[in-house]
């Protein structure tokens, strides 16, 4: 098995590879190191997968290009012949969707048609792709569950994602490509994202500043620990869909096809109020926190819970680290790399 791994310099793309590198499996990832968060972050992401690779005395490629560039996407195909995709790559963040939408139509959209006729043309063998917990946009009905619609976003950022299950379940249907999309709740852990919530509130409270904590502090979110996003990954790259020969038209599941198409949650199905996350990074740091308690902001929900039974029916696995033990974890990470 090959494996192309899209986004490789990104967050999960770069646990993913870290993975894959650990486990002696063959594959080859791409990244554009886009400016939306410091592209250093994603430098010194591929250092340590290169370090990883010296002490395994192995090799490791992240190709500096975008999945939007076919030719890029052509040479990569042509020379590795990969058996398998997972498309991690993706211009991610719901508020900032609204300050530049063409970053998202290029990337998701035109960047994602790329990857399907890639696997398309190359007959490719299983397509992972991430999708997200987005997708729900306004369902109140909780937990979230890939039986329920999903055709309501309230960001460009989630109708883009949303999208991305149409495109593929398409293909799927008109070229039988097996693909699974993925529904991510809020993944939190080493390395992760600048722009995400654990990292800026740990950064602020170890400078000083101020926190700004949205929807006075009740949002409720299904934080998923990065390992077991991993972990979650690579169990579903080894069981590729199939037709679902028995599949009733007349009474439709969202969350599977006549095609060899599925969609699963990966989320911790334990959501948790923001200021309790605060709270427990707070007692992580053994420091308070300077709030400001400010409004839900445009695109934002007021709260995401994950029911993840079909993926664990399906892998026999599903996500379990605690948030406290998460959140030590990111806080030995950011205080190492920081030097703090």
């Amino acid at each position: 098995m090959k494996i192309f791994v899209t986004g490789a310099a990104g967050f999960i793309g770069f646990h993913l590879c870290k993975k894959l590198l650990k486990s002696n499996i063959k594959f080859i990832g791409i990244d554009n190191f886009s400016s939306y968060y410091d592209p250093s972050l994603k430098e010194a992401r591929v250092n340590e997968l290169e370090k990883i690779a010296i002490s395994n005395k192995s090799k490791v490629k992240i190709v500096n290009g975008d999945i939007c560039n076919k030719d890029n996407l052509k040479k990569i195909f042509s020379e590795f012949k990969p058996s398998v995709v997972v498309n991690l790559a993706a211009q991610a963040g719901v508020r900032y969707s609204i300050e530049n939408p063409d970053a998202y139509i290029n990337s998701n959209l035109i960047g994602f048609s790329n990857i399907l006729e890639s696997c398309r043309i190359n007959k490719v063998k299983h397509l992972v792709y991430a999708s997200s917990s987005s997708v729900y946009g306004g369902n109140t009905k909780m937990p979230f569950s890939e039986t329920n619609n999903a055709d309501h976003p309230v960001s460009l950022y989630a109708a883009t994602k949303r999208s991305n299950e149409l495109m593929a379940h398409s293909y799927s249907h008109l070229y039988s490509i097996p693909a699974t999309g993925l529904r991510f709740f809020t993944v939190y852990g080493p390395w992760g994202r600048p722009d995400m919530a654990l990292f800026l509130f740990t950064k602020s409270i170890l400078n000083g500043e101020e926190i700004k904590v949205f929807n006075h502090g009740k949002m409720i979110r299904d934080f998923t620990y990065i390992d077991d996003i991993i972990e979650s990954i690579l169990k579903v790259i080894n069981k590729p869909p199939e037709e679902d020969k028995t599949y009733n038209k007349n009474n439709p599941n969202p969350s599977a096809s006549w095609a060899p198409h599925r969609i699963f949650n990966i989320g911790n199905s334990k959501p948790t109020l923001l200021i309790d996350y605060i709270n427990a990074i707070e007692d992580a740091l053994n420091m308070k926190a300077e709030k400001t308690f400010l409004p839900m902001q445009p695109g934002d929900v007021a709260a995401t819970s994950s029911d993840c039974s079909l993926l664990k029916n399906w892998i026999n696995y599903k996500p379990n680290t605690p948030i406290k033990e998460g959140i030590h974890e990111f806080i030995n990470w950011y205080k190492n790399f920081y030097k703090i």
